[in-house]
């Protein structure tokens, strides 16, 4: 891209990504307020209904691309209000398993529900929706080829 030049702030990729996250957030937000649930405790929730078993911390934190530091309050937070549970490995007390209550196994459909519903109020086709999404993985992809490739030579 040696023809990009940075100009004007709308005309940004990461202003427009940086714009439509938050956007992407308060919606998702709004469509979960039902649930007192947050936009990432429904992120925790799709990898745990995904993968219907006890998942470890890290294995929730590797898949969301959050540390632990970030996840572990959350996660509280999602147990003190019934979603999941907790459990320490008695042999070692730094490894948690993180499983889906009823109240979270049982919620699952009307949850998804209530998301698609508000997401069928946005003025955009399916094959527009897939499209989207594929075109910010692959920018998502490419940043991280940078940053590994950066890291290495550090």
């Amino acid at each position: 891209m040696k023809e990009y030049e940075p100009g004007h702030l709308e005309n940004e990729l990461c202003f427009a990504i940086y714009s439509a996250q938050k956007f992407y957030t308060k919606f998702y937000s709004e469509s979960l307020r039902d649930f007192s649930l947050t936009y990432p405790q429904y992120l925790t929730l799709l990898v745990l209904w995904e993968e219907k078993r006890p998942l470890m911390i890290k294995e929730i934190g590797s898949r969301l691309k959050l540390d632990t530091g970030t996840l572990t309050p959350l996660l509280k937070r999602m147990e003190k209000d019934g979603w999941l549970t907790r459990t320490h490995v008695p042999e070692d007390g730094r490894k948690v398993y993180i499983e889906l209550t009823k109240k979270g196994v049982e919620s699952e459909a009307v949850i998804k529900n209530q998301v698609k519903t508000c997401l069928d109020t946005i003025d955009m086709s399916y094959p527009e929706y897939e499209n989207s999404v594929q075109t910010v993985k692959s920018i998502g992809k490419k940043i991280q080829e940078v940053d590994e490739t950066l890291a290495d030579k550090r």
